[in-house]
């Protein structure tokens, strides 16, 4: 729409204000300013103190100025299991409170030429694998390093980053983005806030900061763009994260078959009473304990005792060692900002020296698989007192696992899959945290806490006739069961086909009835299964994608959606590069056509992957 100054009451000026702003408004934007200027109106039409008509002489002083129109942020998130999501639509709720107008959306679904336009800049990143970017995040970090990448002087922006100090590059993208905004020509809003596992604390001053930042605006805005709420609406649960939810086991069975050398559990959890809400392709959070005999002995080893009270949150709450070692305390993952703490608190421990200049392999390859009982073993820490040694330590996070059931298929129930983690290192067994918690120490009728981790970056796709390819080898398959149990429950008529793959047919099968079952339905179109160690030369899901490669070129030429969980450090590259491979055979790309046709993919949402 454009005004003209022949049938409007503005001058020429006021017009050429209304004709560069109008255009750029989005719809929440329309509203809130419709809203804004019916409420002046009715406030301006009538004096503050006497109720004197507007116009009219009056003995008060005359009626403050307008508020101000709220400032506008924009809030990305890149997240590969959801955690960035939330954080994000948490600071987006915060702000809108406060009467901001908030553009909010996924890295992924941003056009990075839009920055220019963008005044505050909020960003929240999470670092995937040894410093990468999450999927979602990739094209617009791509972008942002690029040549393209254009300049953001007037840019206010804050990053909040999330990430596991267990990891090397820790926080990288976060790292990476605030270094290049600032590049770019951008100015700090706040700081960077750098999280590891544990990051509720640390995000909410950040957000804190942030929103004093912005500054509140005049009193009202926040009432006029305060979203109605939904009606009808499911109620939200009262469980989180924060506030994990006691659920029942209703069953814990082995999967593997007599003979194998895996042990997979399959646990069916009662969520009943909760409201917890999830749907195929989130996580289940699942907090669990640390083995009794590793707590007894690590005691030992220090030399303290297991009744001895420690506090175990900033409240100072207190309990037993035995018992804070055991539930709230991570104690078998070692991480450089530990052993820096450590190394402070026993001086003459030795613990310094692997942590000096030029000794940074020696480090990596000491953290990449002992624990604290490995070091206090092998360093002088015995002494340390238990209260004060407890203050460096981190809390026991939480681990997530695929969902492998649909919600219409077992309401009021959420199933995982989880392989038991046991191996020998150094004379000594270790095991798994979660895993062997499960397999050993979680029986029906036990309670777990626990908590729903919503991914919107692995969802099945809207149109229930679209084709899907699913790519899932050992506990990768779990969120494959949930999206067939799904399909199935919904009556949707898209193809699909599965990839899996594990060691041995016989015994290592996972859900064979039930795949069985879904051909024979044609909830389940086709299977392809790689069993490596039924055949002399091992073979894997991306040989029989390879061995299907001109059938699957057709089905992504046709709009299939590609799906693949589980490992990430090998699994899911060596699939990546067999997908790559087979749009340059079959589709006759050149490795960068092929390349940006992933790209594409990723950015339709048509290729997402749960890989870890």
């Amino acid at each position: 729409m454009v005004f003209q100054v022949s049938n409007s009451p503005f001058d020429q000026e006021q017009v050429d204000l209304l004709n560069r702003l109008l255009p750029r408004l989005t719809e929440s934007q329309r509203i809130w300013l419709s809203g804004y200027l019916s409420a002046y109106s009715g406030a301006a039409a009538v004096a503050p103190t006497t109720g004197v008509p507007a116009g009219l002489p009056a003995e008060t002083p005359s009626a403050p100025a307008a508020p101000a129109a709220p400032k506008e942020a924009t809030v990305l998130f890149g997240s590969q299991t959801g955690n960035s999501s939330k954080l994000a639509k948490k600071l987006t709720k915060k702000l809108e409170e406060q009467g901001l107008q908030v553009t909010l959306a996924s890295m992924n679904d941003f056009k990075p030429n839009a920055l220019k336009s963008v005044s505050h800049l909020l960003i929240v990143v999470s670092t995937h694998g040894e410093g990468e970017p999450p999927d979602s995040a990739l094209a617009f970090h791509e972008f942002l390093h690029s040549k393209r990448a254009p300049k953001l002087e007037a840019l206010s922006f804050s990053v909040l980053a999330l990430g596991d100090t267990s990891y090397e590059f820790y926080c990288q993208t976060g790292k990476d983005f605030d270094k290049r905004l600032e590049e770019l020509g951008g100015k700090r809003l706040v700081e960077r806030a750098d999280c590891d596992v544990d990051f509720d604390e640390a995000a909410e001053q950040w957000m804190g900061q942030v929103v004093s930042a912005l500054g509140a605006p005049a009193a009202g805005a926040a009432a006029s763009t305060a979203a109605p709420a939904a009606a009808g609406g499911a109620v939200e649960s009262e469980f989180s994260r924060s506030k994990p939810y006691a659920a029942e086991i209703l069953e814990n069975l082995n999967l593997n078959g007599r003979g194998s050398d895996r042990e997979t559990r399959h646990l069916e959890i009662s969520l009943e009473g909760s409201n917890l809400q999830y749907e195929p392709g989130d996580s289940l959070g699942i907090y669990p304990e640390n083995d009794p005999e590793l707590v007894a002995e690590l005691i030992e080893a220090m030399g303290w005792s297991a009744a001895e009270q420690v506090a175990v949150n900033k409240n100072g709450d207190k309990l037993p060692l035995g018992e804070a070692l055991r539930k709230h305390y991570e104690i078998t993952v070692l991480t450089k900002p530990l052993l820096e703490q450590i190394a402070k608190l026993a001086p003459g421990s030795g613990v310094g020296e692997l942590l000096q200049a030029g000794k940074e392999q020696e480090l990596r390859a000491y953290l990449a698989d002992r624990d604290l009982l490995d070091l206090a073993t092998d360093y002088a820490i015995k002494g340390v007192p238990a209260s004060e040694f407890a203050t460096v330590l981190r809390k026991l996070p939480a681990r997530l696992y695929s969902i492998a059931s649909s919600p219409s298929a077992y309401p009021d129930e959420v199933h995982v899959t989880v392989r038991a983690v046991r191996y020998e290192a150094r004379g000594r067994a270790r095991k798994g945290v979660c895993s062997v918690h499960l397999a050993e120490r979680a029986a029906a009728g036990d309670t777990l806490p626990v908590f729903v981790q919503q991914n919107d970056n692995f969802k099945l796709p809207q149109n229930p006739e679209a084709p899907i390819v699913m790519i899932g080898p050992g506990t990768g398959v779990a969120p494959f069961r949930a999206f067939l149990g799904e399909r199935e429950e919904t009556g949707a008529t898209g193809k699909s086909w599965l990839f899996y793959g594990d060691q041995h047919f016989a015994t290592d099968f996972l859900y064979q009835i039930e795949w069985q079952r879904w051909l024979k339905d044609g909830v389940l179109t086709r299977m392809d299964v790689a069993f490596s160690r039924d055949t002399d030369q091992k073979v894997y899901v991306q040989h029989r994608m390879r061995e299907h490669a001109k059938e699957l070129y057709e089905w992504l030429q046709a709009g299939a959606y590609v799906y693949v969980c589980g490992d990430e450090k090998k699994m899911a590259h060596d699939v990546h590069r067999a997908l790559l491979d087979i749009l340059e055979q079959e589709g006759g790309l050149t490795p960068e056509a092929a390349g940006e046709y992933m790209a594409r993919l990723q950015q339709e949402k048509r290729y997402q992957r749960d890989v870890y």
